[in-house]
C-alpha cells in the first residue's frame, strides 16, 4: 500500500512518535535524555512549533505539537533527528541510523480529543509499568501541566487554558483527568491515527481536512468494492 504524505497545516495540533530503530535504545542515561530536550525546545524555538505535551521513553518518543507553518514541523523533526544521531553514535562509538525512518505524526482535533492525547502521552510510562505516578517520571511534560512546575519548552493549548484561570486551577483540574486512565477504544483510536498518518477527531472534523487538504485521513475500507448485479442476472439468481 502506497505511503500517505504527511500532513502540516498550520495551527492544528498534531500527535507525533518516533521510534529507534528495531526498536533499539535512543537514550541510556540522563545525559541523553536532556541533551534531546534542549536541542528539541532550540529547534521549535528556532522553526516556530509550539510543543503541548511530551513523553521520551527509552526506545521511543511522544511529542503534542502545534506548527505555526507548514514547515515547522518537518525542519525541527529534520534538525533535531540529525543533530541527536550525531551526538548519539559519537557518544557510544557507533555509525548508521538510530531512528526508525521517518516520524509518524497524525491531526488531533482540538474539542475531545486533545485533551485526551495529553493524557495519553503521559500516561505512557505507567502503561509500561515503570511508575505508579506520571509525577514520578522526570522525562515528560506531566510536572508542568500538572504540577505547574516551570518548563520554558512548553506552550500551553488554549484547550488546556479552558481548564481554568489561573495556574493552580489549571493544574487541579489537570489532575483530576488522571484519576481514571484513557479507555482502551481512545487508546486504539490514538494509536492508529498517529501510525497510519490520519485524522482524531469528529467524522465533521475529518470531512473538513479531507475537503480543504485534498488527502485521506480516514482509514482505508479493505476488500475489493462489490461488483454490480444487473437486473437479469439478480432475476436468474431467484429462479
Amino acid at each position: 500500500m502506497a505511503r500517505l504524505t504527511r500532513l502540516h497545516p498550520p495551527g492544528i495540533a498534531q500527535h507525533i512518535i518516533q521510534r529507534g530503530n528495531n526498536r533499539q535504545i535512543c537514550f541510556t542515561c540522563d545525559e541523553d535524555f536532556s541533551v534531546y530536550l534542549r536541542w528539541l525546545e532550540e529547534y521549535a524555538n528556532k522553526f516556530g512549533m509550539d510543543i503541548h505535551a511530551y513523553v521520551l521513553m527509552t526506545n521511543h518518543v511522544h511529542l503534542l505539537v502545534t506548527p505555526g507553518n507548514g514547515d515547522s514541523l518537518p525542519k525541527t523533526m529534520q534538525s533535531l533527528g540529525r543533530q541527536y544521531v550525531r551526538y548519539f553514535n559519537k557518544c557510544y562509538r557507533r555509525s548508521g541510523t538510530l531512528w526508525e525512518g521517518r516520524y509518524k505524526s497524525g491531526l488531533v482535533q482540538s474539542e475531545q480529543y486533545l485533551l485526551e492525547c495529553y493524557r495519553y502521552i503521559e500516561l505512557n510510562p505507567i502503561r509500561a509499568g515503570m511508575v505508579v505516578d506520571p509525577a514520578d517520571y522526570c522525562w515528560c511534560s506531566y510536572r508542568t501541566n500538572g504540577l505547574g512546575e516551570a518548563g520554558p519548552m512548553l506552550t500551553p493549548h488554549h484547550e488546556y487554558l479552558q481548564l481554568g484561570n489561573s495556574v493552580e486551577a489549571r493544574c487541579k483540574a489537570y489532575r483530576g483527568l488522571f484519576t481514571a486512565h484513557v479507555d482502551q477504544v481512545m487508546i486504539k483510536e490514538i494509536r492508529e491515527s498517529v501510525n497510519k498518518g490520519l485524522a482524531l477527531g469528529s467524522e465533521r472534523f475529518k470531512d473538513e481536512i479531507e475537503a480543504n487538504l485534498k488527502r485521506r485521513v480516514r482509514s482505508a475500507k479493505m476488500g475489493r468494492p462489490r461488483k454490480r448485479v444487473d437486473d437479469k442476472t439478480q432475476q436468474k439468481s431467484l429462479l
